[in-house]
């Protein structure tokens, strides 16, 4: 191989490995606060919700007007009863498996698996039930506040 040719090829993977280090080494820091803000996940807060799955509120306030973005861990063999919110609500799968049921009769045993990956639409005032059965799972739920549940179980 000729010699220049050689050069050419050191060079560029001389630069290639510079990119790659120069990009590794930018820091939070260096991100401006007026662009975006941002939470690691060791920097996430959870807290055991009244439930008795844990939250992780990441934007707004639940218990007034307004979008709110949650993270819910529904902790295994822990189901809700019959119950429906006051405005809709946009759940996304994050981990685990989301067993989800609907009307006033609480029967686990005919809730739906909903997978990591899956999206659920809660629409308004109508009546359901939900939690996780063999392990833990996480959900991310957007809606609008306040994000309260009234019961609505047939005895």
């Amino acid at each position: 191989m000729p010699v220049s040719r050689t050069l050419s090829r050191t060079w560029l993977l001389a630069l290639g490995v510079a990119l790659v280090i120069s990009l590794g080494s930018a820091k939070a820091n260096d991100l401006n606060p007026k662009t975006l803000i941002y939470k690691l996940p060791n920097q996430i807060q959870w807290k055991d919700g009244p439930s008795g799955a844990s939250e992780a509120v990441l934007h707004g306030d639940l218990a007034k007007p307004g979008l709110y973005i949650v993270l819910v861990k529904w902790h295994a063999h822990h189901m809700s009863h019959p119950h429906f919110h006051p405005n809709d609500r946009y759940i996304t799968v994050l981990s685990g498996t989301w067993w989800v049921g609907t009307g006033r009769k609480f029967d686990p045993d005919k809730t739906v698996p909903m997978p990591a990956g899956s999206f659920v639409t809660h629409f308004a005032r109508q009546v359901h039930y939900d939690g996780a059965k063999d392990g833990d799972t996480v959900l991310e739920i957007v809606g609008e506040g306040p994000a309260t549940a009234t019961p609505a179980e047939q005895k």
